[in-house]
């Protein structure tokens, strides 16, 4: 059952500004994720447009977590998966939902995520 849907659009060079903050880049990105966006900031952008369309899932924005309580990764084949950390995966448990799903896609100037929240 499907218990949330969020979606965000954001502008690349937005991130790239926000990221030449060292203090931004590490607060609202794992070192897993720092590891993989490596100055590429179409996925840094994607992971961030992620945490802002889970965060809308909940229905909640960021109330009792951060961006970096969700980390957004890539399987073997590229597809983005999250995993829920902290007060991000307390918000999942408080909501009913067991699994995330989300898309990513991006243009030159934009990324935009999508993000499905499951129940049982």
């Amino acid at each position: 059952m499907i218990i949330g849907v969020g979606t965000d659009m954001i502008e690349i060079e937005r991130v790239r500004k926000a990221c030449g903050k060292q203090a931004f880049f590490t607060r609202c990105f794992s070192v897993r994720e720092q590891e993989m966006i490596r100055g590429q900031m179409e996925k840094a952008a994607g992971n961030f447009a992620v945490k802002e369309a889970v965060a809308k899932v909940f229905g909640t924005g960021f109330s009792g977590f951060r961006p970096g309580d969700i980390e957004v990764l890539r399987d073997e084949r590229g597809k983005p998966y999250v995993n829920l950390l902290r007060g991000a995966k307390e918000a999942a448990v408080s909501a009913g939902i067991v699994k995330i799903h989300v898309s990513i896609t991006n243009t030159d100037c934009y990324a935009v995520a999508f993000a499905v929240g499951e129940g049982e």
